[in-house]
């Protein structure tokens, strides 16, 4: 266990309160912190733009010429339609993509989590991308 003053990680505590956290979490709150501190630097050093999408997601890119925009903006439209696709499936699907293509897991660690069998994982990634398929093929 870690003792770990929460106002060094969350902006809206005003004053020092430390609370007592399993190490493993308090290794994450470290190495999240490491990674902002990383990424302001970037920021700074690249001349590194945000481009914000009305839903609050970002996407972030290094804009230098007119030619380089166009790019920023056609890659910035396509993941709002890849946004817009996984939140189209249902729930089960979507969390399951999510899990699998964009956090890493693998199908049988998402299967062990959810307590379910390994073949009903890939049933429904295998059906949630044929139903994001249809779905951006219809921006095409």
């Amino acid at each position: 266990m870690t003792i770990i003053n929460l106002r060094d990680f969350y902006p809206w505590h005003t004053h020092d309160e430390f609370i007592e956290v399993p190490s493993v979490i308090a290794e994450e709150l470290f190495a999240d912190r490491r990674y902002q501190k990383t990424h302001k630097r970037t920021v700074r050093r690249h001349k590194v733009y945000s481009l914000d999408a009305e839903d609050g997601t970002m996407v972030v890119a290094s804009v230098r010429s007119a030619d380089r925009l166009d790019e920023v903006l056609e890659m910035r439209e396509r993941y709002c339609h890849l946004c817009h696709a996984l939140n189209s499936l249902p729930e089960i699907q979507g969390r399951r993509i999510e899990a699998h293509f964009l956090l890493g897991k693998s199908r049988k660690e998402i299967a062990d989590a959810e307590d379910v069998s390994e073949n009903s994982v890939n049933v429904a990634i295998k059906r949630g991308l044929i139903a994001m398929k249809k779905y951006l093929g219809n921006f095409e």
